[in-house]
């Protein structure tokens, strides 16, 4: 189901600094973390997404997430932009 999202999304941000700065612009509509991504480079996109009251949603594989996103490799996580 998240992963649909990610694929139906006509604008979204892949990757963790891109992603924490339109989380502090304040241009993310949603959050998808993939739960198998190293919590050091989540965790403060996590904070900041739940500081700002962002929606968080998690899927299961960083591989499935790149995937869903067009690209060839893993990611751990992708701003939904609104």
């Amino acid at each position: 189901m998240s992963y649909e999202k990610v694929t139906q999304a006509s604008d979204f941000i892949v990757g963790t600094k891109q992603t924490i700065k339109a989380l502090q612009n304040g241009e993310v509509k949603e959050l998808v973390v993939a739960d198998d991504a190293d919590p050091r480079v989540t965790g403060k996109v996590l904070q900041i997404a739940q500081e700002k009251l962002v929606p968080i949603t998690r899927v299961d594989s960083m591989k499935k997430l790149g995937k869903a996103c067009g690209i060839d490799v893993g990611a751990a996580t992708v701003a939904i932009k609104g």
